[in-house]
């Protein structure tokens, strides 16, 4: 019998070498590590990486292993923050088929919308719309370390920018295997490519299409979710996964169906915004804020990003290299950079002395030697205040804002400034850089800490108590929390550093059944992954999309089981 499965694997492996070539097949656990193992969370087993460079390489793979019966996960950027696109242990073998060198975007009528393809990330398309005036859904965030378009529409990710809500789209092309386990390619993005899959992957990936005056036969983003940011008396969430209005083939589908290409809405350019600083220590101002700026005013906010001041010092020290290399080098050269340094740890563990978290160390010594990497006004307000509001407006908005704010918080609790343009810049950067500064924290604070739990999480809209404080039963065992997150829609991110001696996945379940004593959804926008459940709706939603269990099995901690366990 393992005879019979050596010849069977190495007769798959032989295939897929075929169709890509020898240097695009891994086999190699070392080889295969960084596509085995996620940024934040989740490493797995798997068969074999394979890197097709066209989508018809694409189709082909996925035929070949849907014909041996192996799991499939399609895998583009592996940020890994909930372990989404990484594999599981399962009883059958794993391919992972990475899509990065697939590139392509194309706008289309106008630039009012674009055709993006598997490796297309979101810097790049920032990049790409910037010289039309237009921008696309998310403009900051994981944009910075090479998030992929397609891997946001497929988790329902972004919604930084309150006006653009989470990723969405009902136009999109790709492969599905059928109830009687036979891979379909269905041409969903409205646009006529040819009948055969070879055709229309051809026709596709070279642009053997019209770009104007294509008709549009679904929605391209959220058009609904202005209105219902706005509702801040609903007793839901704004956004969270497992919401079944935003799921729809692609949106929403965490790798449960091999996505070939999307079509996407995008949005003008916003001209003569502005950027306020906002400090205080009482919570009760940053409420009503949110409530009269989402209920009152005209226009709604480009944006409100939360920090604390605990998240805000993490970042200081342990995200200073993070926005130093962004401001220095910019986003588009930081997913190479990310690349390297998961190369350069790869060789280090190979040499006892230098230990698991090499270039950590390093970057971490190096970023001491630096001065001070934040604006006078901004290290002020950290002396004088708790809380932390990065709020960008629109033009049209400015006036009523700076007559708002300096109503409402210029006192002795509370103040605000507007950022010049290295203030804006700064306050950005610091923001995303709280992210990754737990990640850091806990490489190179191995004797002290356990893990990490992060958990995002999304708040009720009318929820006025939004400033989580935890028993000291569970706080006595966590080292550090960081609070941080998108104000506007309630959506926290909430990092959690236990301390060496606890059980993290114990501390995570103690902190979600508080969360669900309040109402909160979670995940937010980071998707189910290997950590979270899937409920009943979104397992359900999973099993149409995938009715053989074929792609990304285990995800939401759902059956690993072929068709779902069922017998069939």
């Amino acid at each position: 019998m393992k005879s019979q499965k050596r010849e069977h694997t190495m007769t798959l492996i032989q295939t897929l070498t075929d169709i890509v070539g020898t240097n695009h097949v891994l086999t190699k656990p070392a080889q295969m590590e960084r596509f085995t193992h996620g940024y934040r969370f989740g490493q797995g087993k798997a068969l074999a990486v394979v890197s097709p460079a066209t989508l018809l390489e694409y189709w082909q793979v996925l035929q070949a292993c849907v014909s041996a019966g192996v799991v499939i996960i399609s895998q583009a950027s592996n940020t890994g923050l909930t372990g989404g696109s990484t594999p599981t242990d399962t009883d059958r073998d794993t391919v992972v088929i990475s899509v990065m060198r697939i590139k392509g975007i194309r706008l289309i009528n106008n630039a009012s919308q674009v055709v993006c393809l598997p490796a297309s990330t979101l810097n790049e398309l920032e990049q790409k719309l910037a010289p039309h005036g237009k921008e696309p859904h998310s403009v900051i965030g994981s944009s910075c370390i090479g998030a992929s378009v397609i891997g946001g529409v497929c988790n329902n990710s972004g919604g930084a920018l309150v006006q653009r809500g989470p990723a969405f789209t009902q136009m999109a092309l790709f492969a599905q295997v059928d109830k009687d386990g036979k891979l379909q390619l269905i041409n969903h993005l409205g646009i006529e490519l040819g009948d055969t899959p070879k055709q229309i992957l051809t026709n596709l990936q070279n642009g053997n299409y019209p770009t104007d005056n294509l008709p549009t036969i679904g929605r391209g983003h959220d058009d609904d979710y202005q209105h219902h940011v706005r509702d801040v008396n609903a007793d839901t969430p704004a956004r969270f996964n497992a919401d079944p209005n935003r799921h729809f083939e692609a949106s929403g589908s965490a790798g449960k169906l091999a996505i070939f290409a999307v079509r996407l809405d995008t949005f003008p350019a916003q001209t003569g915004a502005k950027v306020f600083y906002i400090g205080t220590n009482d919570t009760a101002k940053l409420t009503a804020l949110r409530r009269d700026m989402l209920t009152n005013f005209e226009h709604l906010p480009i944006s409100g990003e939360y920090i604390h001041r605990d998240a805000f010092d993490m970042a200081c020290e342990y995200g200073k290299d993070t926005f130093l290399a962004i401001q220095r080098f910019g986003t588009d050269k930081l997913p190479k950079l990310f690349a390297l340094k998961s190369k350069t740890d790869n060789i280090a563990k190979k040499i006892p002395f230098l230990g698991n978290h090499f270039t950590d160390n390093v970057m971490q010594c190096l970023s001491k030697m630096s001065a001070n990497h934040l604006p006078k006004r901004m290290m002020d307000f950290r002396k004088r205040y708790e809380h932390h509001l990065i709020l960008k407006v629109s033009g049209q908005s400015v006036g009523e804002t700076v007559a708002y704010l300096t109503k409402i918080f210029k006192d002795d609790q509370s103040d605000f400034f507007e950022c010049d343009k290295v203030e804006e810049q700064s306050a950005m950067l610091h923001r995303f850089a709280v992210a990754s500064s737990a990640v850091r924290y806990r490489a190179v604070h191995t004797d002290g800490v356990s893990d990490i739990c992060a958990i995002d999480v999304a708040l009720r809209r009318n929820d006025t108590q939004w400033f989580e404080v935890l028993p000291k039963e569970i706080d006595d065992k966590i080292l550090h929390k960081l609070y941080y997150g998108h104000f506007f829609c309630h959506v926290f991110h909430q990092d959690y550093i236990v301390k060496k001696g606890y059980d993290p996945q114990e501390v995570e379940h103690e902190i979600l059944a508080l969360m669900d004593k309040r109402g909160a959804k979670y995940p937010a926008e980071h998707n189910v992954g290997h950590l979270y459940h899937a409920d009943g709706n979104l397992a359900k939603f999973y099993q149409q999309l995938d009715p053989t269990n074929t792609f990304n099995v285990g995800i939401g901690k759902t059956s690993k089981d072929k068709h779902w366990g069922c017998g069939c």
